[in-house]
């Protein structure tokens, strides 16, 4: 600890580099800068003359093969009628860490059932496709077992899937 009137000694340590004066050249870092851009033409010459070792993928014919356990897009399960079997407990939209279901409740006409979604929406765009809804959902209602992982649209209001879209979740990756 030091004292107030005590004065702090460096020595034994070290001289740090600052006490080296550079050069102009040194100064502007331009033989660094020449240096990162002869390597940079370096891998593209190289990528240039061996293509066969790039790994592209000619992607519409050559799709690539996902692992079983892959989830893929949601889906909503159905009951026997037709109807959703979602409950609207809203468990899912409280585990998501993305915040990107939207459930709204309704009262269901039928008194054995106690609730089911008036709407149900899914921002495709903010999920993370954890499943973590999956595992919250009691009645096992919701599901990422779709397998289809293109999915593609032309503007971003189109990843904003509502309820219908969701029970007949059947389409390739465009929405």
């Amino acid at each position: 600890m030091l004292d107030a009137g005590s004065v702090m000694s460096f020595e034994g340590l070290p001289k740090g580099s600052g006490d080296k004066k550079l050069g102009f050249r040194d100064s502007i870092y331009l033989w660094e800068v020449v240096r990162g851009l002869g390597v940079t033409i370096g891998h593209l010459i190289h990528n240039i003359l061996h293509t066969g070792e790039m790994p592209t993928r000619q992607y519409p014919e050559e799709k690539h093969v996902y692992g079983e356990r892959f989830r893929g897009r949601h889906r909503l399960m159905q009951r026997e009628d037709g109807s959703p079997r979602c409950v609207a407990c809203q468990m899912c939209s409280t585990y998501c860490p993305a915040d990107c279901i939207t459930i709204v409740a309704a009262e269901h006409p039928d008194p054995a059932i106690e609730k089911y979604p008036a709407s149900f929406d899914i921002d495709l765009l903010r999920c993370v496709y954890c499943g973590l809804c999956e595992e919250a959902c009691p009645c096992d209602a919701i599901r990422l077992d779709t397998g289809i992982y293109e999915i593609a649209a032309d503007s971003r209001a189109s990843f904003l899937v509502g309820k219908e879209f969701l029970l007949t979740n059947d389409t390739d990756g465009t929405l």
